[in-house]
């Protein structure tokens, strides 16, 4: 079995620090930016919407991995497989953190999914934020020739094995996943990390969550129920390792009114509202302990290019993210 090991102070990392900083709340955004019906977006002018997401000060952009298309699910993400898409946005891209929500490590190979993210993680210029999940689709388990009930235990597995694979030289690996002799894994992430949030409870207690990842990505939940599990998820993290930092993030699906003032509608897993609205929500959010917030378009009666703009010019000076400029500025 592979040894997972506790999670301790980590290296500065560019892409956790443009997201994440103690007491702050930065924005992000999921593919396809763009609001559309159905399962498949058209994923239409990506890039440009991409580069336009930087520029306003966006934090961060989000890779989801949907591997099959499901009928009784919503959507398929950005259609294309997230590795391949990662370094397409990445080589079009220069500051703006990438992260998955999530890579489903048991329909993954450990090693596959190592060597993908240290690959993306050195060419973006650490850039890499990694989510992981175990998966929400029993449809795709059985076309992996993998079992639903057993993902828990290979979410755990692959993990550890990742880990161990980013960290030690020809690490000697025996594990239901695969037996690592003799061999070694490259490229290697400096300090043999890459930040790991989990997404959800993949089939885990908060505690082993809190002990053996960066940070957790949870589901949007009424301001008053989220504060109970940001509250939680802070217990647990200062149990598990005392002093380090552990964001906790969260997706939002807004639909942008054209009033600024529009009260909040709840849509699926969020809300139609306008703008000085969803400034007062973030705020709230903020308030609670949320770290990072990434908005889905998907739902919005309003084409994204124009939500993009609007959040760029009224909601993010609410909500800058971290640069390099202001990295120098807190340490001069």
């Amino acid at each position: 079995m592979a040894r997972v090991t506790e999670t301790a102070a980590k290296p500065a990392h560019p892409g956790f620090a443009r997201m994440f900083q103690p007491g702050r709340l930065t924005l992000g955004v999921f593919f396809p930016i763009e609001a559309f019906e159905g399962a498949n977006p058209t994923m239409r002018n990506q890039v440009a919407l991409a580069q336009r997401a930087e520029a306003l000060g966006f934090a961060a952009l989000w890779f989801r991995d949907v591997p099959l298309l499901d009928p009784h699910f919503g959507d398929i993400g950005q259609i294309y497989d997230p590795w391949v898409y990662l370094g397409y946005i990445a080589a079009q891209t220069r500051t703006i953190a990438l992260v998955t929500g999530a890579i489903i490590l048991p329909l993954r190979h450990p090693l596959h999914v190592a060597k993908a993210a240290a690959s993306v993680d050195e060419l973006s210029g650490r850039r890499l934020v990694l989510g992981v999940a175990t998966g929400d689709r029993p449809v795709e388990f059985p076309a992996f020739g993998k079992k639903w009930d057993e993902r828990g235990h290979l979410f755990r597995e692959s993990l550890a094995f990742i880990r161990r694979a980013w960290a030690e030289r020809f690490p000697e690996i025996d594990s239901p996943l695969g037996h690592l002799h003799g061999a070694d894994l490259v490229p290697k992430p400096p300090a043999g990390w890459i930040p790991t949030l989990v997404t959800g409870h993949s089939q885990q207690p908060i505690e082993w969550i809190a002990r053996h990842s960066d940070g957790w990505i949870m589901y949007p939940r009424a301001p008053q129920v989220q504060q109970r599990i940001v509250s939680e998820w802070r217990r647990a993290t200062e149990e598990a390792a005392p002093g380090v930092f552990k964001p906790f993030a969260q997706s939002l699906y807004i639909d942008l009114a054209h009033d600024p003032d529009e009260p909040p509608r709840p849509i699926h897993l969020g809300y139609r509202l306008g703008r000085n609205v969803l400034i007062e929500l973030l705020n709230t959010l903020r308030e609670i302990g949320v770290n990072h917030v990434a908005l889905n378009l998907k739902y919005g009666q309003r084409p994204a290019p124009e939500v993009l703009e609007e959040v760029g010019e009224y909601v993010l000076p609410h909500f800058r993210a971290q640069t390099a400029a202001t990295e120098s500025k807190s340490s001069g």
